[in-house]
Formats: C-alpha cells, sequence, structure tokens
C-alpha cells in the first residue's frame, strides 16, 4: 500500500497536480454579494432575458416561412377534394359543413376518426362543387381561427385508390 501524502491526499487524478496562476501571497479582494428581495427574484424570473427571448417560439399569428411571408398552403389545389387539418376535436361535420358553405357549395364534409373509439383525429376532408370554389376555400379558409385553433386547408392529395379514412 502506498503511505499517505498529505499533499496527494483527496486527489483523485494521475496527472501532475495543477496551479493557478495567482500566487500564494496574492491578496484577494473580498467578494460582496449583492443581495436581492424575494420580491426582486420573482420578477427577474418571470421577465424575458435576452437569451430566452430568441428561444421563444412564434405564436401563430406570427409565425411566417422563414422570408417574412404568412404562411402559405403546401400542396396546391387540383382536385374539388380539400385537406383540412389543425381541427379543434370538437368539431362536427356539420360544422365543417357550415363553415365551407360561406365559400361555396359543399358536397360532402367528412372528419376522419379512430376507429376503435370513434373520436377525431384533428383532421378531414371536405369536397367542393367546383375547383374554383375549392381554390376560393383554400385562399379564405387557410390559417384562419376556427373553434379556438388555426385551420390548415389544402388541396388533398391524389390516390390511386379512394382509401378508408376511418381507420
Amino acid at each position: 500500500m502506498k503511505p499517505s501524502n498529505s499533499r496527494n491526499s483527496g486527489r483523485r487524478g494521475r496527472g501532475p497536480r495543477r496551479r493557478n496562476d495567482r500566487s500564494r501571497n496574492e491578496v484577494r479582494a473580498p467578494q460582496t454579494p449583492t443581495k436581492t428581495s424575494l420580491w426582486a427574484k420573482i420578477l427577474a424570473f418571470f421577465k424575458p432575458s435576452a437569451k430566452s427571448a430568441s428561444k421563444v417560439r412564434p405564436t401563430n399569428e406570427t409565425r411566417s416561412n422563414g422570408r417574412g411571408a404568412p404562411r402559405q398552403p403546401a400542396a396546391e389545389v387540383t382536385t374539388t377534394k380539400l385537406y383540412v387539418g389543425n381541427l379543434s376535436y370538437e368539431t362536427t361535420e356539420s360544422d365543417l359543413q357550415e363553415l365551407f358553405n360561406g365559400v361555396g357549395i359543399v358536397q360532402t364534409a367528412e372528419i376522419v376518426t379512430h376507429k376503435h373509439n370513434d373520436r377525431s383525429k384533428g383532421f378531414g376532408f371536405v369536397a367542393m362543387a367546383t375547383v374554383d370554389e375549392a381554390q376560393r376555400a383554400v385562399t379564405e379558409l387557410h390559417d384562419r381561427e376556427f373553434m379556438g385553433r388555426k385551420l390548415i386547408v389544402n388541396g388533398a392529395k391524389a390516390s390511386d385508390r379512394e382509401p378508408d379514412y376511418r381507420g
């Protein structure tokens, strides 16, 4: 067993001991901690700092596509069928039909649900009478607030077959 050396007691590293740049005889100025009141600490906690201000996520009103412009629809409208996303879970098909009736004639409005409990998945599809009405619905209703949420209205992506959206 190694003899205990008072110089190395408490050290865990194997390398040479590092020394501070300050000499042992140098006198440090005593640091007095600044006392802040409880109220000042509470205000500082809720006051946004410069660091945290850059990390704040933009709200729906200020969200953009990175170039300063408002959000644009992702898919262009080529058919009468529209995708409607970010729906409130309490939205019914009749609510969706009434909303889109203000823009044009709605042929069908359906909300996609889970097949086990029939709860909304938060999105749906609306079929308009003409492509022009569908395009007008996208321009008027995309990024508009409905039942407390900002809607996403895009042209539905075409598929080879008509899938069962109730799954």
